[in-house]
């Protein structure tokens, strides 16, 4: 792979934010050469997105959707270099994950809609691909139904303009959209293994994803589920981009596939 990918990472917690980026390399199967971070939160630049592969946006404790003004200076200037990038990688077809915080940061971007509607606590969800998700390439190698962890105060109650389902929850009918030829964002977290997850719930345990009095109860809850499947996801997107840099015919075929079903649009404002 000549060209990296990019992981942008907000969190400004250094175990959670270590953590997490383990997680991220260790279910691509990249190396820290190959998966390059940028840390947002220390007001680290990204700079010409185009010398990236693709780009992974990491989960946050920021939630996209509290009102500008009691958002923090670092949280107002993580989303505003976000919004540079969603800029650019929407107009070059640039390939992206992005992983919860995703879900918040793109659909207000882009003209949707999300708040606190379909919040979910800490826990592992039955995830189930819609008839569109079935058919993504990205999500060949994923089965129809699956385990994932999730954990979020804001969900998308309305989809941007042009964006396509790929899969839901009972609790949370958007985990899964595409918004783009090649981008995509998650409710859920594909990363997050159940040593991954019982750290997160360690040291988010005051932050309001589950009762503070429950932090036992919700590990050893979230620790018997199986959430294997959900991490094919994160290999397949490194897949991706890796046949994208390399110029391969077979990519390309796969996203005239996925063009069927998306459509180019400009973000709203």
């Amino acid at each position: 792979m000549t060209r990296p990918l990019c992981f942008l990472a907000s969190r400004a917690e250094e175990v959670a934010a270590d953590a997490e980026y383990a997680s991220v390399l260790q279910h691509t199967g990249l190396s820290e050469q190959e998966l390059v971070r940028i840390r947002l939160d220390r007001g680290e630049a990204v700079g010409d997105v185009h010398r990236f592969s693709g780009v992974i946006l990491g989960g946050s404790p920021f939630t996209s959707s509290t009102p500008e003004t009691d958002k923090s200076p670092v949280q107002r200037a993580v989303e505003a270099t976000l919004l540079d990038v969603l800029d650019e990688i929407s107009r070059h077809r640039i390939p992206f994950l992005g992983l919860c915080y995703g879900v918040g940061v793109v659909g207000r971007w882009a003209g949707g809609e999300v708040d606190s509607t379909y919040a979910e606590n800490t826990d592992a969800v039955e995830v189930t691909l819609t008839e569109a998700g079935r058919e993504d390439p990205l999500l060949a190698e994923l089965p129809d139904t699956f385990h994932a962890y999730v954990g979020h105060k804001e969900a998308c109650t309305t989809l941007p303009p042009g964006a396509v389902v790929l899969a839901s929850s009972p609790a949370c009918p958007v985990q899964m959209y595409r918004f783009g030829p090649g981008q995509y964002v998650t409710q859920f977290h594909p990363e997050m293994d159940a040593a991954a997850v019982k750290l997160r719930i360690e040291i988010y345990a005051g932050a309001g994803y589950f009762a503070p009095d429950a932090v036992a109860e919700v590990i050893e809850r979230t620790g018997r589920a199986d959430v294997s499947a959900a991490h094919r996801l994160l290999a397949a997107f490194a897949r991706w981009c890796a046949d994208e840099n390399d110029g391969h015919t077979a990519n390309q075929a796969r996203m005239d596939n996925t063009r069927q079903y998306s459509r180019q649009f400009h973000p709203a404002g």
